[in-house]
Parts: C-alpha cells; sequence; structure tokens
C-alpha cells in the first residue's frame, strides 16, 4: 500500500472492506452533509426502529488517516446499530495527505457537536453518547473524548476503541514484531503517519492520546486488541494509562487475530466474538 497513490490505495481498501458482506439485519440509514470547519462533512444515519429516544454512537472510521469512508464501515455500523440498538452516525472526515493533521480531529470534533445538538431530531438521546472507532478511528474516538472533557462538554458517556492508534512514535515492541506479513506493515504505517502528520509533532496528544500529560475524568472505554498487530501494545498501553488514572477500562485481546480483523464475521469466529463483545459494551455503557 505504502507504494501505491491515495486514490489506488483508497480503492484497494474499498475492496477488502467489501468481504465483509451485508449485514445480517439492517437498519434504516440516510447520507447527509452536516456543516464543519472547513465545508460540509458527509456522514451517514443509522437508525433503528424504535418507539422510544435511543443511545446515540458517533463513529470514525479507520483506515490509517488516509484510506477509509463510511462506505468501507458501513457493515460494522449497520451491526452496531442494530445490536445495541442506538442511532448510529459515521464520520466522513477528511483524509490525508490532502488535509493533513488536525484536520481530521476537527471535523470529528464538529461532527460529534452536531450529532449533540441534533440527537432528539435524530430518534437519539444525547444523553446517552458514545464515540467509537478502529484503528485510526480509534486514535479520532480517543482524541475526541479528551477534548470533550478539557471543553466541558459534550457530555460522552463511552468509549469504543478497536485497535486504536495511540502513539505515532511507535515505541512498542509489537511495531517490530508484527511489523511484517500481518497485513499492516511497517512501511505501511510509516506512510499512514507521514501522510497525516505533515511534519506536525508525533507526540502531541491531539496525535498521540497515549501522551497526554492526564487521562482521568474520560469516559469508561473498551479497547480490543489483536495479537498479530503492531497497534497491539499502544493500544493495550493506553488501556493501563486509563485504568491507572482510574477511568473504568475493559482490554480485550483477540488472540491469532491480526489488524483489520474486526468486522470480517463472515470469515472469523473471533470477528463474531468482538462484533458480540462490542455490542454488549456498547449496551452496557449506554444504558
Amino acid at each position: 500500500m505504502s507504494e501505491q497513490t491515495p486514490a489506488e490505495a483508497r480503492a484497494g481498501f474499498a475492496a477488502l472492506a467489501a468481504v465483509a458482506g451485508p449485514p445480517e439485519q439492517a437498519a434504516a440509514a440516510e447520507d447527509r452533509r452536516i456543516p464543519g470547519p472547513a465545508g460540509d462533512i458527509p456522514v451517514r444515519i443509522y437508525r433503528p426502529e424504535s418507539d422510544r429516544p435511543l443511545p446515540v454512537v458517533v463513529y470514525f472510521h479507520g483506515g490509517g488517516f488516509v484510506i477509509g469512508d463510511i462506505a468501507t464501515h458501513d457493515t460494522i455500523c449497520q451491526r452496531l446499530a442494530v445490536g445495541v440498538p442506538a442511532v448510529v452516525v459515521s464520520v466522513d472526515y477528511r483524509l490525508a495527505p490532502e488535509h493533513p493533521f488536525p484536520s481530521a480531529v476537527e471535523d470529528c470534533d464538529a461532527a460529534t457537536d452536531w450529532v449533540v445538538a441534533h440527537a432528539a431530531e435524530l430518534g437519539g438521546d444525547a444523553a446517552y453518547l458514545a464515540v467509537a472507532g478502529d484503528s485510526a478511528g480509534g486514535n479520532l474516538a480517543a482524541v475526541v473524548a479528551r477534548r470533550a472533557r478539557d471543553a466541558g462538554g459534550p457530555p460522552i458517556a463511552f468509549q469504543l476503541l478497536v485497535y486504536p492508534v495511540t502513539d505515532m512514535t511507535r515505541s512498542y515492541p509489537s511495531h517490530l514484531e508484527s511489523g511484517t506479513g500481518y497485513l499492516l506493515d511497517t512501511e505501511t504505517m510509516t506512510w499512514f503517519i507521514e501522510s497525516y502528520l505533515g511534519g506536525a509533532d508525533p507526540g502531541q496528544s491531539d496525535a498521540s492520546p497515549l501522551l497526554a500529560d492526564d487521562l482521568s475524568g474520560l469516559p469508561p472505554a473498551l479497547v480490543v486488541t489483536a495479537e498479530f498487530d503492531p497497534l497491539r501494545d499502544e493500544g493495550e498501553a493506553y488501556a493501563e494509562r486509563l485504568r491507572q488514572a482510574g477511568v473504568p477500562v475493559t482490554a480485550s485481546r483477540y488472540d491469532g487475530m491480526i489488524h483489520a480483523f474486526y468486522g470480517m464475521d463472515s470469515i472469523f469466529d473471533a470477528a463474531k466474538r468482538a462484533t458480540s463483545e462490542t455490542v454488549t459494551a456498547l449496551r452496557d455503557g449506554l444504558g
């Protein structure tokens, strides 16, 4: 992937994501554009049938900040929407290298604020709000949660972080142990980070949430990791830092799995278990 253009990489990732297949059940979905800091942000809103306001999940897709979109993560969001059940808003934030850091952070902040302001209109209850994401999206969910804490809102009740990027300095052993041969390799991760940061300091907390000075007062979290994933150690280190800061957190490693297994329920039994675990965690965290 690191030898491709961004357009080629995005097309390849879309083909990989299609392997996940359609969801077992589907909620009504609507594509909209909402105001953002640099123009409209595309979102996809999933609304399960319900006679009461539902909790709300704002989902940020993975893809190294360079690839992925609301279409590649449609099945994941459908499963969460139906399973919890919840109104799920999937955010098509701006991608690097065309829009480097902190463009994605700004879009995700703005989208979360918009969802809170319009939750009732969407059939949701903003008092029961979660942020969620996988890989780069897990990074963005963690950053949005911390920035919301620092800003005094919006009130986020739970964060779901699936193999999140938490340390852009790549200083943990799993980057070497699983850096070759397990789909997400060292060269691709380097390309993602360099494309996203565009020369910005990788140690700042809006890029590397693990390196934030203070993680106290953050929402309860589920952190999912995979055994053969370069991001395994930094995800588990983030969970441990949350725990040390007094944040209720569950760290769940899926042995034998690689990066991007989440959502591939048609291929991996472990992916089915991860879907069930994340649905249950969101349901309990937003109950």
